[in-house]
């Protein structure tokens, strides 16, 4: 069985992006979670998150992982706080996923979010500051969840060429350190 290569990290990191382009290179099937969810919810993130909050979106998404996670050979790209919760990170490894931590840098992030109109937790006047401290919040904690970390300030491309080369090292992901 193909373990699952999981894509995490900050929003704007790159994950939907290298995650579309490692599947290619790799002929495995792309799973988008936060598309995924919204597939299954019949509204959008944004509407679940008005509708519902973040924690009825946080609970869709931790069903969506586990329902995932059963499914072998998939790049997942994961929302920004999915491996935020211990529950979602013990159901990628549980299923031999290998989780991948997209690390981009701030200035990166703070352009590729700055015109961002359809992430609910950016809908905010200050906008730089909120993606500053979530990201000095989130930061360590995709360090912790993390089996590997990518440099993804490169053009996604050369990221999803750096993922593709970790499948030969998927049979014992927690020996790549």
């Amino acid at each position: 069985m193909r373990g699952n290569i999981i894509l995490c990290g900050f929003m704007g990191c790159g994950k939907s992006s290298v995650g579309r382009r490692a599947a290619e290179l790799m002929g495995r099937e792309l799973c988008d979670l936060d598309s995924y969810i919204e597939e299954k919810a019949g509204m959008s993130v944004s509407e679940i998150f008005a509708e519902y909050g973040e924690e009825g979106f946080r609970e869709r998404e931790r069903w969506a992982v586990r329902e995932v996670a059963g499914t072998p050979g998939l790049i997942i790209a994961s929302g920004g706080g999915t491996v935020l919760s211990d529950a979602n990170v013990q159901a990628f490894h549980s299923r031999n996923g290998l989780i991948v931590f997209l690390d981009a840098p701030l200035a990166a992030l703070q352009e590729r979010l700055k015109n961002d109109k359809r992430r609910p937790l950016l809908q905010v006047p200050d906008r730089r500051k909120v993606v500053r401290e979530l990201f000095e919040k989130r930061i360590p904690l995709y360090r912790a969840a993390a089996d590997v970390t990518i440099d993804a300030g490169a053009p996604p491309l050369t990221v999803a060429r750096r993922v593709a080369k970790l499948e030969k090292n998927l049979d014992n992901p927690r020996d790549m350190g």
